[in-house]
């Protein structure tokens, strides 16, 4: 069996998570390989943009770039659908996950936090940004925590 690693290997995490991996055997190769790659993202890009103006464009999918370069998709991680972790909401603050956890602890930095946490599970790509109260606001002397930190 032939050794599938080559001496160069560059990867790149996307903001949503993916990983793309880039190997070449000397710069040379790594420079035909990502002028390629440029090729072919700005070409999914093309058709993705026509796709939204409602023209009819293939369907840009992670498999389809891959095999472009002769690669393959490798999942890392599963993603839960958001209906599947949101919790009915009853009050506090919500967000597309549910709704969000009041808790008020001590940071790192020795000073109080009260705010409210998403409640989709942590590292969720999609996970919506913390809500800190500040000390000057009404809801600071008001908040009535579900968790203490």
């Amino acid at each position: 069996m032939a050794h599938t690693e080559a001496p160069i290997s560059i990867t790149v995490k996307t903001a949503a998570g993916s990983l793309v991996t880039v190997r070449a055997e000397d710069g040379h190769e790594l420079d035909n390989t990502v002028a390629q790659a440029l090729d072919a993202i700005v070409s999914a890009t093309q058709e993705l943009e026509s796709a939204i103006r409602g023209a009819s464009a293939p369907a840009v999918t992670a498999q389809s770039v891959a095999a472009s370069f002769g690669g393959t998709v490798i999942e890392t991680g599963t993603t839960i659908p958001a209906q599947e972790y949101a919790q009915p909401s009853v009050g506090g603050r919500n967000c597309p996950h549910g709704k969000m956890t009041a808790i008020q602890g001590m940071g790192k930095d020795g000073k109080p936090y009260k705010g409210y946490f998403c409640p989709a599970p942590k590292g969720a790509f999609d996970k919506c940004k913390n809500q800190y109260i500040q000390m000057k606001d009404l809801e600071w002397n008001t908040f009535v925590p579900e968790q203490v930190k």
